[in-house]
């Protein structure tokens, strides 16, 4: 059965809605997974939770690196595809995994050489909570270079129109994962309670189960995997084009969860329980932001399907219908976490000390879905035109005004909320920003024709 969803032909929203539900669902499953996990980990205490939060960081900050091979890989693939230049797509496809191998393995060998001094960065307290942090991150490294071949797979079938094959690999990881995560934590017949390391043992299996899946769809896929040879020689000029385009949301995805990081060094000063609620609450908050980076995937791919074929006009109605669709969603994820707080929050602690804390985190963070969700999918349509820097450049230097930010709002006494607004603002401001540059560059797109920003 053909998989492939003609992106240069038929009714605009009929399409990207079809590319994207798959993906979006995606999302919802990683979504619950991640809120299930943090239900069962919940239970083990704040302490745990504190535990996976910061290791969870450098797993974060692995995404950026991901990116640098996704992206590009994506975005040429699109475009050759789009060209109707298969056999470009196989070389950019071919490449653009070979990459996330080679970053998949480097990644792993600096986070198992110094799993201490990184932990160490967060400046915790509790001897427990340092050692639960420490062996988390171990064993999530060891299956890392398939969380990073996964993503670059995800990415390159998507841009060719088939988002339904990584949802189906994904979906059946996130099962499994959702199956063995309680086995593993508390135990099961003769499997012991293994706490936070069951948690991360369950995690890496599940990985390398979306990788075989993978395998198995790219051994009978006619289009972007015939006759490819992955341990071939990589190719230079393609390699260059894909880093081209990769490495600005690259070094946009590791500052971010680089100034992440510092903004959880600071959050540790109000101790674990406080480091607990930001963990739980950006899982919460994820209903908007990973949902939105599932539409702009589809976005991306089908604007760089369309400007690959030389369709302007297509490529840019596709972002206005995504721009509506993915604004409506962010005003229904503004309301939930700013007028029923409390009721999410509590699914996952429910201990007396932290509920204050994460309904003033849910609330604050309730006023920048909006904003963030249309800066997620104006980035996304920014780089099926292979246009990356634009909306990185804005990140980087908005999402370092937190750092700042948050140091003098917490000064002049809004204490640990001061932090919370400061992460608003910047979203705040990011999305509005992107989407005036993205207007001029349209205006630019529409007078000269072709791209000339």
């Amino acid at each position: 059965m053909n998989r492939r969803i003609d992106l240069l032909e038929g009714n605009i929203f009929t399409t990207l809605t079809k590319l994207a539900i798959p993906i979006m669902a995606t999302s919802f499953i990683q979504m619950a997974y991640n809120m299930v996990d943090m239900i069962w980990i919940g239970k083990l205490g704040s302490g745990s939770v504190a535990a996976t939060g910061v290791a969870g960081m450098y797993m974060w900050l692995s995404n950026g690196f991901t990116t640098l091979a996704r992206m590009g890989g994506q975005v040429k693939v699109a475009h050759s595809l789009g060209a109707k230049k298969h056999e470009d797509a196989r070389v950019f496809a071919k490449n653009s995994l070979q990459l996330c191998a080679f970053l998949g393995l480097l990644y792993a060998l600096v986070m198992l050489l110094f799993t201490k001094p990184l932990i160490g960065f967060f400046n915790l307290t509790d001897n427990k909570v340092i050692y639960d942090a420490n062996i988390y991150l171990r064993i999530i490294s060891i299956g890392i270079v398939f969380a990073f071949l996964n993503q670059g797979m995800t990415g390159i079938i998507t841009a060719s129109g088939n988002s339904k094959t990584p949802f189906f690999a994904n979906t059946v990881g996130l099962i499994i994962n959702i199956i063995l995560d309680p086995i593993f934590i508390f135990g099961f017949a003769k499997i012991p309670p293994m706490n936070v390391a069951g948690a991360a043992l369950a995690t890496v299996i599940s990985q390398i189960l979306v990788f075989i899946l993978f395998l198995w769809y790219a051994q009978n896929d006619d289009l972007l995997f015939l006759g490819i040879k992955i341990f071939s020689k990589p190719d230079l000029t393609h390699m260059l084009t894909i880093t081209k385009i990769g490495l600005p949301v690259a070094i946009q995805g590791t500052f971010f969860t680089t100034v992440s990081m510092f903004i959880s060094r600071m959050v540790a000063n109000w101790g674990d329980v406080a480091i607990a609620v930001q963990k739980v609450g950006s899982q919460i908050e994820s209903i908007s932001w990973m949902t939105s980076e599932g539409f702009a995937s589809a976005v991306n791919s089908f604007v760089g399907q369309n400007y690959g074929a030389n369709n302007y006009k297509r490529a840019k109605d596709g972002y206005k219908t995504s721009l509506v669709i993915i604004s409506i969603w962010g005003i229904i994820s503004t309301c939930l976490l700013v007028f029923i707080p409390k009721n999410l929050f509590t699914i996952f602690i429910n201990e007396a000390e932290a509920i204050p804390y994460g309904i003033d985190y849910l609330v604050i963070l309730g006023y920048s879905q909006l904003p963030m969700c249309i800066e997620i999918i104006t980035a996304g349509a920014f780089a099926g035109f292979g246009k990356t820097m634009y909306p990185s450049m804005i990140s980087v230097i908005l999402t370092g005004l937190r750092l700042p930010l948050a140091a003098v709002l917490v000064y002049v006494g809004l204490g640990l909320n001061g932090i919370w607004w400061s992460i608003t603002i910047s979203s705040i401001l990011k999305g509005a920003i992107l989407i005036l540059i993205f207007i001029v560059f349209i205006k630019k797109m529409d007078k000269e024709n072709t791209i000339l920003f």
